[in-house]
């Protein structure tokens, strides 16, 4: 174990947390004078894969329990497997507790309390409640029955406390093989609650434990080790996920029949779901592995290493997993909540630039060749402290082709010809001219300028709808831009028929490189990390992986709500 100040409101105390069923079980337990006033809680993740939104939603409840409550909560790895778990993980893990603003008041390990789980074991065995059994896996899997199928009793139910012992303490020696013998429970063989028919307590497993290295060769199941883990930490309220609540008779079994010091009290919630996205570690483990995408830390994984790279903030991932709030009942919350989130904190935090995706040459004719003029632009209108920064206005400057419709469409108010916009913090142009190349793709725009709209007005009374967003062609320069969308196309891609794979729902539109967008020249020395607000394009972020210094590249965290492009998709359908 290792102790850390008491920090567990960290950076995250910047707002309350809505008021929820869980905080109203609490209050009921304090008023009742139960834990002696005390509110305790933990994170309890097995260090077998990274972090994904899922357990930041489980984080943020038990961390703004114990910030809520002027309590504690620890950070405990539930490390009872030793084939799946490694030191890489519990490092992650940690590193992703502390990016959300968070710190715990203490460190465990399941595998700290391995002597103490093993003499509760004994002490089960001695009092009669607890037997060895010789029934290989299939075969307890059988006599344990099913759901509409009842139980049957071990053949060696009725072994002796004095025999069981000792094959216990045998199977710790090491002189059986994996799988050759387990430690029951003794309960209730036709239990209703499958959990109660006399569960496995301990297993063989000769494997290499990251802690504990050869010590052990025994461990404890989950079910067996989380109760007394949560009572030896003097946990006041384990907060569990709801596939937890049919295992709630077996915990509070075992704290009845165990001398703990302590009884915690276990509530479960409704995990987070959410839509074009899988949060089953196994499937994430799959996509990396078969190369999908990069690896966990790849900006379209819910990993939060995932979230992290793409440009997502703690301070937004704690505010949704504050919005979506904590029920007891599961349902899926619409992946727009999330990505609403991180584009209310970029707004407020995101420095303004101008980024041309697709650009396309415009010459306004009637500005001289090498004219320069450094136009002010305003880094962050949410934030006045912010400043400006100079834009080089030139003869030849790049708009993005989206922005320009030979024969545009009702509602369209950007540049077509004829039409007058607005250059983004510069002038009114009118398009004169349509320069195409040998294939008919158009090159190049002719436009002229009106010098007396630089301060935002016409000067005769005439309103100019439209306003795109532009780059000097002579002073901007070539960057890479990854654009990110869902990674499935499905809205649960989970929710595929029989014998399909769920694999099939992926998005091929996923992940878009543009290698030749056109970035105004302040860009050049973005620094690694860095938010922006492309303007009239998206939330980007400087990827700290890849980027170099002078050459950044940019990820896109979200997109902008874009009302035009909701127009033109309602048109298609």
């Amino acid at each position: 174990m290792t102790d850390t100040p008491h920090a567990s409101a960290g950076a995250a105390a910047e707002r309350p947390a809505h008021h929820h069923f869980i905080h109203d079980e609490i209050d009921a337990d304090l008023a009742q004078g139960k834990h002696g006033g005390r509110v305790q809680t933990r994170f309890p993740p097995e260090p077998n894969g990274y972090l994904h939104l899922g357990h930041a939603k489980a984080i943020c409840l038990n961390f703004g329990l114990a910030r809520k409550y002027g309590g504690k909560c620890n950070l405990r790895f539930d490390d009872t497997t030793p084939t799946k778990e490694n030191q890489e993980y519990v490092d992650s893990i940690q590193e992703d507790v502390r990016w959300l603003g968070f710190e715990w008041d203490a460190l465990f390990f399941a595998s700290d309390f391995f002597e103490e789980l093993y003499q509760y074991a004994e002490h089960l065995i001695r009092t009669g409640v607890a037997y060895v059994c010789d029934l290989n896996a299939d075969q307890v899997a059988e006599y344990r029955g099913s759901l509409d199928k009842p139980g049957r009793p071990s053949p060696y139910r009725e072994r002796s406390p004095e025999e069981s012992l000792a094959l216990f303490r045998r199977m710790r020696a090491g002189e059986f093989p994996d799988g050759a013998r387990t430690l029951r429970a003794k309960i209730d063989i036709n239990s209703p609650n499958p959990n109660l028919r006399d569960p496995v307590l301990y297993r063989i497993m000769h494997a290499h434990h990251h802690r504990t290295g050869d010590k052990w060769c025994i461990y404890p199941m989950y079910d067996f080790a989380h109760g007394q883990c949560d009572a030896l930490e003097a946990i006041t309220h384990s907060i569990c996920t709801l596939e937890f609540e049919i295992h709630r008779p077996l915990y509070k079994w075992l704290l009845q029949h165990l001398p703990v010091p302590h009884h915690p009290r276990q509530i479960e919630f409704a995990r987070l779901n959410v839509t074009y996205t899988v949060l089953s570690k196994r499937k994430l483990l799959e996509l990396v592995q078969t190369g999908i995408v990069s690896g966990w830390d790849d900006p379209r994984m819910p990993t939060l290493r995932g979230i992290r790279r793409r440009g997502y903030t703690p301070e937004a991932m704690r505010a949704f997993c504050d919005q979506i709030g904590v029920a007891r009942f599961n349902s899926t919350v619409d992946r727009v909540v999330l990505e609403n989130a991180i584009r209310d904190d970029l707004n407020k935090r995101a420095l303004r630039a101008m980024a041309v995706l697709d650009p396309l040459l415009v010459t306004i004719e009637n500005l001289p060749e090498g004219h320069v003029e450094w136009i002010d632009a305003v880094n962050n209108p949410e934030d006045p402290a912010s400043g400006t920064r100079k834009l080089p206005f030139t003869k030849r400057i790049f708009i993005d082709r989206d922005d320009f419709r030979e024969d545009p469409p009702k509602k369209y108010f950007r540049l077509s010809p004829g039409k007058e916009v607005r250059l983004r913090y510069a002038y009114c142009i009118t398009c004169k001219e349509v320069k195409r190349d040998a294939e008919g793709r158009i090159t190049e725009l002719v436009c002229v300028y009106d010098p007396a709209t630089a301060n935002g007005t016409t000067g005769d009374g005439r309103k100019v709808k439209g306003i795109v967003h532009w780059v000097s062609a002579d002073q901007a320069f070539e960057a890479k831009l990854r654009l990110y969308d869902h990674l499935f196309s499905a809205e649960f891609p989970d929710d595929v028929p029989e014998g399909v794979d769920w694999k099939s729902n992926l998005n091929p539109g996923s992940l878009v490189t543009l290698e030749h967008a056109k970035l105004e020249p302040s860009l050049r020395n973005a620094p690694s990390g860095a938010h922006y607000q492309f303007e009239r394009v998206g939330y980007f972020y400087v990827d700290p992986k890849d980027s170099h210094p002078g050459a950044p590249v940019f990820h896109r965290t979200v997109t902008l709500r874009d009302s035009w492009a909701k127009i033109e998709k309602r048109g298609e359908e």
